[in-house]
């Protein structure tokens, strides 16, 4: 075992890398960036805090939605250059305020929603 330094982790040319949120059941909730200094943030006070690209600052997850994740457990991948974040969702992870981004599936080429926005 070794200590686990963020500057081995291969950023891209805007120094983010993608963030998969998954839940601790395995389903994928979403996909998001993270520069060096949310992942910083993350680990050090266990709430997943990412990079708005749009926005062009940390986006702390559920500030104002109140729909946080927890990090339970951080993964890199083989290449390091993307991130599996095992997390405890609190309230939707969609900003459409579904449980999860991927609510759409193509089935016999037409597009499919899988679920509703949650209630409230």
């Amino acid at each position: 075992m070794s200590t686990f330094e963020i500057e081995s982790l291969r950023f891209d040319a805007h120094g983010l890398i993608p963030a998969i949120a998954q839940d601790r059941g395995g389903e994928v909730l979403m996909l998001a960036w993270m520069s060096a200094r949310s992942l910083a943030e993350t680990l050090a006070t266990g709430q997943v805090t990412y990079w708005s690209r749009s926005r062009g600052e940390l986006w702390r997850k559920g500030a104002t939605s109140g729909h946080v994740q927890r990090l339970v457990e951080l993964r890199v991948d083989c290449d390091r250059d993307c991130l599996l974040l095992i997390i405890d969702q609190t309230g939707a992870a969609c900003h459409t305020n579904r449980p999860s981004c991927f609510f759409t599936a193509v089935r016999d080429g037409a597009e499919v929603v899988l679920t509703e926005p949650l209630a409230g």
